[in-house]
């Protein structure tokens, strides 16, 4: 299963954008773009620089490769509606993101690895791709097996520490271990800081 692997702090400080949760602290005390010549002045972006790093924020949040990124972007424009809109609605829809929505990791990446792990049971049949796309009347559950486990037997702790605040289309029952997709996501329960037109500008190049 292709990933990306390198350093979730660095991409942040890249990106100018808390990729994960423990970027927020160390972004606090360093700024700048990482790097022997990253603390150096930075001129004025250009707009395709702009349209770039907003992409390249956007793929790393959710933690894709550049050619899976680029094909969810042929689809949501083959979709109707916005473009932009459609893009962070299949974005939301991944099963690792759910997960983490759910309030059962931390950060995507955690997410990720629970799922790729097999922990979880879509709609009663054990899974282990985090890129299933997950639609409304799905259900996920922790498989009987992981519920034992040390991180799931301490999933009130994980969930004080993860809490995302209520979402319209997805319910999460944490005594039960158990996830409802109840409708598709809206463009204001995505990322707030994103600016979705960039990434669509910088495709339509």
């Amino acid at each position: 299963m292709a990933r990306d692997t390198s350093p979730i702090v660095k991409q942040s400080r890249r990106e100018g954008y808390a990729l994960h949760p423990k970027a927020h602290k160390i972004m606090a005390k360093k700024s700048g773009i990482p790097g022997q010549h990253g603390g150096g002045r930075q001129g004025k972006q250009s707009l395709y620089a702009t349209q770039l790093r907003e992409k390249q924020k956007v793929r790393r949040l959710y933690g894709l490769l550049e050619k899976q990124f680029a094909r969810l972007m042929d689809e949501a424009g083959r979709r109707e509606g916005l473009t932009g809109e459609n893009l962070l609605q299949l974005l939301e829809l991944r099963m690792d993101n759910a997960v983490y929505r759910a309030g059962f990791a931390t950060s995507r990446r955690a997410a990720r690895q629970l799922v790729g792990h097999g922990h979880f049971l879509l709609n009663g049949t054990r899974v282990d791709i985090p890129s299933i796309r997950l639609k409304p009347g799905d259900e996920l559950e922790v498989r009987p097996k992981s519920i034992k486990s040390g991180y799931f037997s301490q999933i009130d702790d994980i969930v004080n520490d993860s809490v995302q605040g209520p979402l319209g289309w997805i319910k999460s029952d944490h005594k039960k271990l158990k996830i409802s997709v109840t409708g598709v996501p809206k463009r204001e329960e995505a990322e707030a800081d994103i600016n979705e037109q960039l990434i669509v500008e910088y495709y339509s190049r």
